[in-house]
């Protein structure tokens, strides 16, 4: 249990908001900073603000090389699998993406493959790229641990794809978010079931902006009982739009 001092402590209580969006305190005491963000302004705005703090310093982690099985993985889901019997083209991929550096490997790594999948796509198929956007979704603070993606179509539909198993406990659920303005907070676009891939029309999603922030949150059985996501934070990406050539 929470001691009482720390709760009326404004820098102990914010502190221990910070550990509450980084998934680190037990059941009954997540319960209860859950609780206090959904009935506090103050508590709501310092857990906003550690969202925020958390997400700028994912993206300062340097790249790290990805292992083959996830690398396997995003070959899947961009289509890249199934053109490597005809050209090798994807093994010049992989050794441009073995070799990068610089940047955060969550949202960046997203855009430079999607980036190049657009700039091949005439070479595979013959036909012009559509423009849209991706976003990588990792673990908060972790580079080389992606576990979905998203990707939004020229027309505005909205695909989210595991590329992990997430274990769920029996009394929680993921529920997907969005956030453009952190003003106006964000928006929830539903229940999300492990493992399993989920299609959302574009009429659901609205209009996408670069940086758009997309995450996936532990919540009560059922999603959050509020507006905001209480829970802390499974996976995160920022959208990054794909140029059409």
């Amino acid at each position: 249990m929470i001691p009482p001092d720390i709760m009326d402590n404004p820098p102990e209580r914010r502190a221990l908001i910070g550990e509450y969006v980084l998934g680190l305190l037990d059941e009954a005491d997540e319960a209860a900073i859950r609780q206090l963000i959904e009935t506090d302004a103050a508590a709501e705005r310092d857990y906003l603000f550690w969202h925020q703090h958390f997400l700028a310093l994912a993206d300062t982690v340097p790249a790290q090389q990805l292992s083959a099985s996830v690398w396997s993985r995003i070959e899947q889901e961009t289509g890249l699998a199934a053109h490597k019997a005809e050209t090798s083209q994807s093994g010049w991929l992989r050794g441009i993406f073995g070799q990068w550096r610089g940047v955060a490997a969550g949202a960046a790594f997203g855009a430079v493959a999607m980036a190049l999948l657009a700039l091949f796509t005439p070479v595979f198929d013959q036909a012009p790229p559509a423009a849209g956007y991706v976003a990588v979704l990792q673990q908060p603070g972790e580079s080389a641990a992606p576990g979905w993606i998203v990707r939004i179509a020229a027309d505005g539909r909205l695909t989210l794809s595991p590329l992990v198993e997430t274990a769920l406990p029996a009394d929680r659920s993921v529920q997907f978010w969005t956030l453009v303005d952190p003003a106006q907070g964000p928006r929830s676009l539903g229940l999300v079931q492990p493992g399993q891939s989920v299609d959302l029309p574009a009429e659901r999603i609205g209009p996408v902006i670069p940086g758009q922030l997309f995450e996936l949150t532990l919540e009560p059985p059922g999603g959050s009982p509020g507006s905001r996501p209480p829970g802390p934070v499974l996976f995160i990406g920022r959208a990054v739009q794909v140029a059409s050539n």
